[in-house]
């Protein structure tokens, strides 16, 4: 028997969150049996504790958590061996099947990734989909032409999971590191991450009838889609690029196709569900390379099973700063 957060509906169709043990035979069906040593708190991770399970959860009792990384436990394929350290990321696990808010998984052997050398399973966690979803991001404006002295990077949502990881993966590799927040109180922390210039998020937060403005962006990466994107792309400069990877502020997109045309800017979509295994593993290796482990410990909070109702409601609202990092066995 282990200990699993699961969430069960009541009679209205309503979902709660209680831990509960529950045994190997609940697991669902998969080719490798990991043993969970750490998790993590993501905005959809918010979603799936929420009361009708944000769209994501189709089936209920249903254990969430998007990420975890362990030590495999049993394996049905080749590829991995009892005592192999493993991270598994996006696949729609924690949505459509369990995750990693318990002590074991069970999931398919595709959707792992061996964890690199030099990064254990708790700095992966801290890292996690959102500093996967950076990495992507930056290498995504790395394939499209961007590098160090063509001017500031922006990061919007820069005190968030991804925009954290982003600022810190470019400060890192000698970028000029322009941080994006609505929280003034934020400003030293993402400086600490290696921001150089601090955005007030209502500086880029309404949209202008102006199509273009001044070329003053050589890269971004945007975690908040919205009027800021609109607002973002006119400001890009000639042939620049920006990575969407979020919508935090909304799905829409009111803007003109100006940018593109005069300026050749590029709109990189940056998908970190179904990326596949070669790219995943590319992006870890540079992880592992690219991303100062001491930043990292900067922006982890500590949480346990029992605290992720609490922290999936918080980080709806915006309310969670850097990484969360969920010892499953705590």
């Amino acid at each position: 028997m282990f200990n699993a957060l699961v969430m069960e509906q009541n009679e209205d169709g309503l979902a709660s969150a209680n831990i509960k043990q529950i045994g190997d035979d609940a697991l669902p069906e998969g080719d490798v049996t990991v043993a969970v040593e750490y998790s993590t708190v993501n905005y959809k991770d918010g979603l799936c504790l929420s009361a009708k399970g944000g769209g994501l959860v189709r089936n209920y009792p249903h254990v969430p958590g998007i990420d975890f990384a362990g030590t495999v436990e049993a394996s049905d394929d080749d590829r991995y061996k009892p005592g192999d350290k493993v991270v598994l990321t996006g696949w729609r696990v924690g949505e459509m099947h369990w995750g990693g808010y318990a002590q074991k998984a069970r999931v398919k052997a595709d959707w792992l990734v061996p964890l690199p050398e030099g990064v254990s399973a708790k700095q992966a966690m801290a890292v996690g989909t959102a500093g996967f979803t950076s990495m992507l991001a930056v290498m995504a404006l790395e394939d499209h032409g961007l590098k160090p002295g063509q001017g500031p990077v922006l990061v919007t949502g820069a005190a968030g999971g991804v925009g954290s990881v982003a600022t810190a993966i470019l400060a890192n590799l000698g970028y000029e590191v322009a941080g994006v927040t609505g929280r003034p109180e934020s400003g030293d922390y993402l400086k600490s991450l290696g921001a150089t210039t601090i955005v007030p998020r209502e500086e880029l937060n309404e949209t202008t009838k102006r199509p273009l403005e001044a070329e003053t962006w050589a890269g971004c990466v945007d975690a908040v889609g919205g009027d800021m994107l609109a607002r973002v792309l006119g400001q890009m400069k000639y042939g620049a690029s920006v990575s969407a990877v979020g919508l935090a502020g909304g799905a829409g997109l009111p803007a003109t196709v100006i940018p593109f045309l005069l300026r050749g800017v590029n709109l990189l979509g940056i998908d970190s569900v179904m990326q596949p295994y070669d790219n995943r593993l590319r992006a870890w290796q540079r992880i592992a390379s690219d991303l100062p482990m001491d930043k990292l410990e900067a922006m982890i909070r500590p949480a346990t099973l029992s605290d992720l109702p609490q922290l999936g409601a918080d980080i709806l609202k915006g309310q969670v700063q850097g990484r969360v990092l969920v010892d499953v066995n705590a």
